[in-house]
């Protein structure tokens, strides 16, 4: 009876050891990094510098929620998302690696253009920007959120 109350403690010791290694790399694997850095593997080659993302400032200082920047399918806001949980990067769902060209024969639809990574990101951060602008100084181009090209993408060295 001795070596079988023993052989179940030390299952019992690994399962519990297991466990804790399991949850503890399931929370590490949601943290939330401050700086994120914009730089996609999907994309073959960055045409412009890479821009960064600070989560902090962004939630302390300019006070967006999670649902300003992360949505569903519908595009609607993520509004009961909280630090830790899981969410997808934005390729995931905005598949195509590149800038929607706009061709001869047809017109993109806002549907089809957020398809493309880099509009959806554009439009994004940069319509969220100019709102604050306005909110702020009364113009969409002038205030703390920048929108032109360089002011995101710095110039590579």
């Amino acid at each position: 009876m001795k070596l079988f109350n023993a052989k179940l403690f030390m299952v019992l010791f690994i399962v519990a050891i297991a466990g804790a290694f399991i949850s503890s790399g399931l929370y590490a694997g949601t943290e939330v990094k401050d700086v994120i850095k914009m730089e996609n593997p999907a994309y073959k080659k960055h045409t412009k510098g890479i821009a960064t993302f600070t989560h902090k400032k962004h939630v302390d200082e300019y006070k967006a929620t999670c649902g300003d920047c992360h949505h569903d399918k519908d595009n609607k806001p993520l509004t009961d998302l909280k630090a830790g949980d899981d969410v997808k990067n934005c390729i995931e769902c905005h598949k195509i690696a590149e800038k929607a060209k706009s061709t001869k024969d047809k017109k993109l639809t806002d549907k089809e253009k957020r398809e493309y990574h880099a509009d959806a990101i554009h439009d994004n951060c940069i319509e969220c920007h100019k709102t604050t602008n306005e909110k702020k100084t009364g113009k969409k181009t002038d205030g703390p959120g920048p929108t032109k090209c360089n002011d995101c993408h710095p110039k590579e060295k």
